[in-house]
């Protein structure tokens, strides 16, 4: 496999800021859901990047669960390597491809942990099997094998035959952004990008940067 001949051409309409809303998060629902209707896997799937204690970047795929004017909400065990990068340094940056419509979006920003109400709302939602496994997994630590986490999973299950509560170690957090860039693939690598930014009175400016 010759991995530096691979290479597809972008054909796509172009990006122009006038045609963009002034607010990013208002552009942003108008372009997952357009994702959304392209019946892409995982609309909602991105990658989010923190940085532990010594400087090492981390990356992983998460789900987004609610895009508002306060941010981009995501869950997660407080517990997790993720979680506690974020307790130590409370910034994060995200990445949306949905790369059959040629399209990205990149957000950076800090992050906060969402209200226990809010948690709760969001965990009344989520399907049984997934609330069992929010009990059973203690992210980011080594078990013996697969059998362990099963194991600890039936043991919840018949420890909560009804109604599952939400554990106290595991919630939501927030990226609060401060910048959002919509990037759309275009012919020549002569992509669009423009960027939002938040300046010091909470506007956003916009600008085109070159690809």
């Amino acid at each position: 496999m010759d991995l530096a001949r691979m290479r597809l051409e972008y054909e796509a309409a172009g990006l122009d800021g006038a045609e963009l809303d002034a607010d990013p998060l208002t552009q942003f629902a108008a372009w997952i859901q357009v994702a959304v209707e392209a019946e892409l896997d995982e609309p909602n799937a991105m990658v989010v990047s923190t940085v532990d204690g010594d400087g090492q970047p981390w990356s992983r795929y998460l789900l987004l669960k609610r895009a508002s004017a306060q941010g981009f909400d995501f869950y997660t065990n407080y517990e997790s390597h993720k979680s506690q990068q974020l307790q130590g340094q409370p910034r994060a940056a995200a990445t949306f491809g949905w790369l059959a419509l040629r399209r990205q979006v990149n957000v950076a920003g800090v992050v906060e942990r969402i209200a226990d109400a809010e948690s709760d709302e969001y965990w009344a939602v989520r399907p049984r099997g997934s609330q069992i496994g929010a009990w059973t997994s203690n992210q980011s630590r080594a078990v013996a094998d697969r059998q362990e986490l099963l194991d600890r999973y039936d043991e919840v299950s018949r420890r909560y035959p009804d109604e599952v509560p939400r554990p106290p170690h595991w919630g939501g957090w927030r990226i609060v952004p401060h910048a959002v860039e919509f990037w759309q693939g275009r012919e020549n690598r002569l992509h669009d990008r423009l960027r939002y930014t938040r300046d010091g009175a909470g506007r956003w400016d916009l600008a085109r940067l070159a690809p």
